[in-house]
């Protein structure tokens, strides 16, 4: 997890990850936004990511609500950020405010009042089998054996558990039961649960740790360095190989995620098993799948069906 420079964001990060339970994944997106925001206030328009995380801004201290909901319209209107980014950083704020007041920071709280732009519920964006296959079958030239088989590793994790990138970065050797074909793995707000992998899966882990190098860091997969990969990098790894894929739809580590579960339901497994395995809380996120997995099949007939192609 990176460190933040400013006093105050470093200190709320702290409290999210020690008090609160927050992921390492969380903790950074909340301060990337609080950093934006405060780069707002300073009217800094030339930061870059990184020079923006090694500044201060003492503006944040003293910001109004006036100025939160002029950063919300700018985000909203010529930045052009979607109704759910921009949620999310009205909840960040809400949290550091929050938090300020709540540790006698400042007196007020600007932000409990900040009202979050609706969102409509979009169904989840999930790939063919075929498009999947494709996925899975494609390998990057020029890497080491121990990259190829710990990339391969990975992209069949990320389809055979539904599991998400942080939960496969957090993934340690003792985690992993091959016999079994179960891993332990730790989702949002550090809950545990057991998935299944496959057998296909398990092999390509089995190929992969008689390959893995020699390290005092009992993370399961590793870069070149030795230590333990961040989500970060689980992303690039898939995207690498997504871009040489020739996948047309657009995808992402989470669209696996979803594809996993539409499958398992267009495949006759029940919600409720979908739910256990995903680490859904409520029964009702699950069945969102079931809409899925009917525009799915629907999107497969209209490709299929001879009389619309021959028209």
């Amino acid at each position: 997890m990176r460190l933040a420079a400013d006093p105050l964001i470093s200190a709320h990060n702290a409290h999210m990850r020690l008090e609160l339970g927050r992921s390492p994944l969380t903790c950074d997106a909340y301060a990337r936004d609080i950093e934006l925001f405060g780069a707002f206030l300073a009217k800094d328009k030339k930061s870059s990511k990184r020079s923006t995380a090694e500044k201060t801004w003492p503006q944040l201290r003293t910001a109004t609500s006036s100025d939160i909901r002029q950063f919300i319209m700018t985000l909203a209107g010529p930045r052009g950020y979607e109704a759910t980014a921009v949620r999310r950083k009205i909840a960040s704020l809400r949290s550091f405010y929050k938090f300020l007041k709540t540790h006698n920071y400042r007196d007020d709280d600007p932000a409990v009042h900040i009202p979050s732009p609706k969102v409509g519920k979009k169904l989840p964006k999930v790939l063919p089998e075929a498009d999947v296959t494709k996925l899975l079958r494609t390998t990057v030239a020029g890497r080491s054996e121990f990259q190829q088989l710990r990339d391969r590793a990975i992209m069949e994790l990320l389809y055979a558990s539904g599991v998400r990138r942080a939960e496969v970065a957090s993934i340690q050797l003792n985690d992993v039961d091959l016999r079994r074909r179960t891993i332990l793995v730790t989702g949002k707000g550090n809950k545990q649960r057991i998935v299944i992998i496959n057998a296909t899966t398990a092999r390509a882990i089995a190929d992969y740790l008689a390959h893995r190098p020699q390290s005092q860091d009992e993370a399961l997969f590793l870069g070149r360095t030795g230590r333990q990969l961040t989500p970060r990098h689980i992303w690039h790894i898939f995207h690498t190989l997504y871009k040489i894929s020739g996948v047309r739809l657009k995808a992402s580590p989470h669209t696996m995620r979803h594809s996993f579960a539409t499958h398992l339901l267009e495949h006759g497994v029940d919600l409720v098993t979908i739910q256990e395995l995903l680490g859904h809380q409520s029964l009702a996120t699950t069945q969102i799948y079931t809409n899925v997995s009917f525009e799915h099949k629907k999107r497969a007939y209209d490709e299929a069906h001879p009389r619309d192609r021959s028209e």
